[in-house]
This record gives structure tokens, C-alpha cells and sequence, in this order.
């Protein structure tokens, strides 16, 4: 028996706020950095186990279209950082993976995220070639908890 997985119409939501603007490539890459486990063995082979709290932390990239209203948003909240990082309201996510098996049955693959903040500011550049990386706009997002769930 072989297994379909069809995907598409994937929902971006940061603070409830469903994205649309987004552009070519990883539109969105979710990235966990640190092991959510550690294992060290010793003496006569005897292991000790720990559950890592920061593996649950997530890195969010975005790229958006520059200049749209999905980019004007961003910049407002990343305004907001910049003036008073204490008074920031920490985002919410929410990035849907919808998985279809060919028979029309879907599968959500469900990311929450919350507690996140900007780690950069979007950089830019100008080409006369053509490059169209000059027309994105790229946010990078730390998050102190993603779970994934499956539904």
C-alpha cells in the first residue's frame, strides 16, 4: 500500500492575522535549533535523560512581498519592538500544513507558537539585473515555544 501526501493552501496566521502576501521559495520556515532531548551516558554504561525546554523554541522566517500590506504590517509591529521592546505585545502563530491523501481526506499538521519577537531587521538591496530579491522582504521571528499537533 503506498501513501499520498498532497499539500497546498498551507494557513499563516501571526496574532490571528491570516497572511497572503507571501512570495516565492520557503514562503514560511519553521526551524527548532536545540535538541528537545539530551542523553549523556557514564561509568558502566549508566545514562541519565533530560527533557531541553529550549527545544521547543522556533525559528520563523517569512518572506513577504515587499511594499504589500502584509509588509506594512510587519514593519508597524517591528516599529513597535524598536520603541519599547518592554511594552511589546509578544506574537501569536498558528501555520497550518494541510495534507490531502488523494482521496480527498485532509490532515492538518498544526504549528502554535507564541511568545515571539523579531531577531532582525528585513534587509534590502538594489539590482539592475533583474534579481528579484530586491522585491522581498525577509522576517526573521524567534518564538519561545512551537508545539506541533496533528488533527
Amino acid at each position: 500500500m503506498t501513501v499520498q501526501a498532497l499539500t497546498g493552501q498551507d494557513v499563516i496566521k501571526l496574532d490571528n492575522r491570516i497572511f497572503n502576501d507571501l512570495i516565492d521559495l520557503d514562503t514560511v520556515l519553521l526551524e527548532y535549533p536545540s535538541d528537545i532531548g539530551v542523553v549523556k551516558t557514564g561509568k558502566n554504561g549508566n545514562s541519565i535523560f533530560a527533557f531541553n525546554a529550549t527545544g521547543l523554541n522556533v525559528n520563523v522566517t517569512m518572506r513577504l512581498v515587499i511594499g504589500s500590506t502584509d509588509d506594512k504590517y510587519m514593519q508597524s509591529r517591528l516599529a513597535e519592538w524598536i520603541k519599547d521592546p518592554s511594552a511589546f505585545i509578544l506574537f501569536t502563530g498558528q501555520f497550518t500544513k494541510r495534507v490531502g491523501d488523494g482521496s480527498a481526506n485532509i490532515t492538518n499538521v498544526i504549528y502554535n507558537l507564541t511568545g515571539g519577537i523579531f531577531t532582525k531587521i528585513p534587509a534590502t538591496k538594489t539590482n539592475v539585473e533583474g534579481d528579484t530579491e530586491q522585491s522581498v522582504a525577509i522576517y526573521n521571528l524567534s518564538f519561545s515555544n512551537g508545539v506541533r499537533q496533528i488533527s
